[in-house]
């Protein structure tokens, strides 16, 4: 019977794109992407609104006619990445090569993939706010001044009009505000990846540790075939700093990451070796629509 690889492919897509949301530190910020529409490819369509104000209303000729209008911008999502891998034919056959394949790949996204998605995301936020200058540079975390910094940041945010806020503090930071705290830090339910668990909080909004080398203001994305970038993968910018912590609105990122057709070639297909070939592309970018900026805010140091 032939080998249904088109299968294969399908049940590896399902998986890891379920995988980057849950395992993602950001993979929160896909849910601000349920009304995009994704036809495949690296093309997005994010709905637009735009509705009329108040009027007066008349006694006698009742309600002023409002309008409503929806577009559709399309978007092209800039970070195209992949790679192929092989499986020989002699470590594997039919019957296991879903399990060694998955376990590979798994491990690939885990170690690879969702920390360039999380760094590209984190940065570009951090980017954004540095933009428009509602960034603090140039602070240390200390214990003594960690829980006013976070307020500041908190109250540049809520004074914009956004109040359901998340914040991304590294490690660093975290220990200098509980020791601050000592142990007094209220705590949060928080959903990640359909798992309700509990977070620290600083006036209702949930601090989520993350790892150090994410939380910069630039990264650089390597190509895996010029000299010195053959191991792929990502680095911080050289411009870039290092981020104490981002406060962001909950609804402001529109986060997409898909991967596009995983292609898998049996060792009969593959005309190069005599093994399995897994070819592995992910699409991804983040958005933040224009009145939404002042709901960033990054603290560097």
């Amino acid at each position: 019977m032939p080998i249904n690889t088109l299968a294969y492919a399908k049940i590896f897509m399902k998986a890891l794109d379920e995988q980057a949301v849950q395992e993602a530190t950001t993979g929160w910020m896909d849910a601000n992407a349920g009304q995009v529409i994704y036809s495949g490819g690296d093309e997005v369509k994010v709905p637009k609104m735009s509705l009329d104000g108040l009027a007066d209303y008349d006694r006698d000729n009742g309600y002023v006619q409002g309008g409503i209008t929806l577009t559709y911008e399309t978007l092209k999502m800039t970070q195209d990445r992949g790679r192929k891998f092989q499986i020989d034919a002699m470590d594997v056959d039919e019957t296991n090569f879903v399990a060694t394949a998955s376990a590979a790949m798994g491990a690939f996204q885990k170690r690879h993939v969702i920390p360039e998605v999380d760094a590209y995301r984190l940065s570009t936020l951090a980017a954004i706010a540095v933009t428009a200058n509602n960034v603090e540079a140039n602070y240390t975390p200390a214990e003594a001044t960690m829980l006013r910094k976070i307020k500041e940041g908190l109250k540049e945010v809520r004074d914009n009009g956004f109040e359901d806020v998340v914040i991304h503090i590294t490690g660093e930071a975290l220990l200098e505000l509980e020791l601050a705290c000592a142990g007094k830090l209220e705590s949060v339910t928080w959903n990640h990846g359909g798992i309700d668990t509990r977070v620290p909080a600083v006036d209702g909004a949930p601090l989520i540790r993350t790892a150090a080398d994410r939380m910069v203001t630039e990264i650089t994305t390597k190509d895996g075939t010029t000299s010195g970038q053959e191991a792929g993968g990502w680095a911080k910018g050289t411009n870039g700093t290092d981020v104490n912590f981002i406060v962001v609105g909950r609804r402001t990122p529109i986060a997409v990451t898909k991967q596009d057709k995983m292609k898998i070639f049996t060792p009969d297909q593959n005309q190069d070796a005599d093994a399995w070939k897994l070819n592995y592309r992910r699409y991804h970018d983040l958005w933040v629509l224009d009145n939404k900026v002042g709901s960033i805010f990054v603290n560097t140091k």
